[in-house]
């Protein structure tokens, strides 16, 4: 199969702004790659690919960035900046798409779910988030109608954001799993993952470190810095100690010495790419019982799940979480989250897509 992968416009890979979407796509080119598959992949310039992804062809796109939907309100219009690097990928798409048998859509916006009712080439999409804008959940509720197989979703209660489908196609995600070391570093420091930005949460995972009179290791992009110089004030100086973004071999490492992942977002997560990113470093997981981490965890063999936003809850399962053995979390993701496991889903759905349009 040849596949035209068509990268988030929020940044280029590897600057981490993109969130997870940049390590689905990178975790996808690899395991689509294993299986003898034909990938270019179109993204803003400067992006650059794992090691090991050489063989899929990178098309470099200028322009200027989308605004995440993250930060939006539900209601918001469709914005594009002059010089839209979105628009320019989706150009490029169209321009190599000759040979192409599919082009596969990991953005979340509504110009390239717009372009599957107008043009003849199958537009599959990986919806990476719940149902975060009104007017593109409208539009895909419109081209579903016609084309019910485009779509694809990384969780069941993702999916369950968007009422109209009635029988979402679930891929879940996978990684390279040759990537993550396993380590057993049962009394390491406390561990917390993500962009530093509201509906992540942070300050319950502080909370918690602080309570156990304990420090709190960061990793992530520092999104909103008035967010973070919040929870800074708002607890003893040294709680938090900031690692910045690291690649993923780098933050691995060092994420893998740690004895437990706090997860604390507000809103739904898709999937939860950092979950099984700790798990596959043997890692255990306290999270609250929201979106896709709840489909994830397994609760009492690779973690916890705490009631949502009940500190005190997740506080309690941190206390025991000694109980959960290491080897676990490892093979829970092995049997179920590997780069070929994941690539194999997505191949199988993008046969339907391509089917549709015979």
């Amino acid at each position: 199969m040849r596949i035209i992968l068509i990268s988030t416009p929020i940044g280029f890979l590897g600057s981490g702004k993109g969130g997870g979407v940049e390590l689905t796509l990178n975790s996808l080119v690899s395991g689509l790659l294993s299986l003898g598959h034909s990938v270019e992949v179109i993204a803003p310039r400067n992006s650059k690919l794992y090691e090991g992804n050489e063989k899929a062809k990178l098309h470099f796109v200028e322009g200027e960035n989308q605004i995440s939907w993250q930060h939006q309100n539900y209601n918001s219009p469709i914005t594009m900046p002059d010089n839209s690097v979105l628009a320019g990928m989706l150009e490029k798409a169209l321009d190599i798409s000759k040979e192409a048998d599919v082009l596969l859509n990991m953005s979340y916006d509504w110009l390239p779910i717009w372009m599957t009712l107008n043009v003849d080439k199958p537009i599959a999409h990986i919806i990476s988030m719940g149902s975060e804008s009104l007017v593109i959940s409208n539009l895909i509720s419109k081209v579903y109608a016609k084309h019910p197989a485009n779509f694809a979703f990384h969780s069941k209660i993702q999916a369950d954001d968007y009422k109209f489908i009635k029988k979402p196609i679930i891929i879940g995600n996978g990684f390279k799993l040759d990537n993550y070391t396993f380590q057993d570093s049962v009394n390491g420091p406390l561990a917390w993952v993500g962009r530093v930005a509201p509906e992540k949460g942070l300050e319950d995972a502080v909370y918690i470190a602080n309570k156990l009179g304990e420090k709190l290791n960061v990793w992530g992009v520092m999104e909103d810095e008035a967010y973070a110089s919040k929870i800074e004030q708002s607890f003893p100086q040294g709680t938090i100690d900031w690692m910045g973004f690291l690649s993923t071999n780098e933050l691995q490492k060092e994420l893998g010495k740690c004895r437990v992942l706090l997860n604390t977002p507000k809103w739904n997560e898709a999937y939860g790419n950092v979950i099984v990113e700790a798990l596959a470093c043997g890692v255990p997981v306290a999270a609250y019982k929201r979106g896709g981490p709840s489909e994830i965890i397994q609760h009492g063999l690779t973690g916890y799940l705490a009631d949502p936003d009940d500190k005190k809850n997740l506080l309690s399962y941190v206390e025991i979480i000694e109980k959960i053995k290491r080897k676990n979390c490892r093979e829970w993701v092995e049997k179920n989250a590997s780069a070929d496991i994941f690539a194999n889903k997505v191949v199988n759905w993008l046969n339907k897509v391509i089917n549709e349009y015979k």
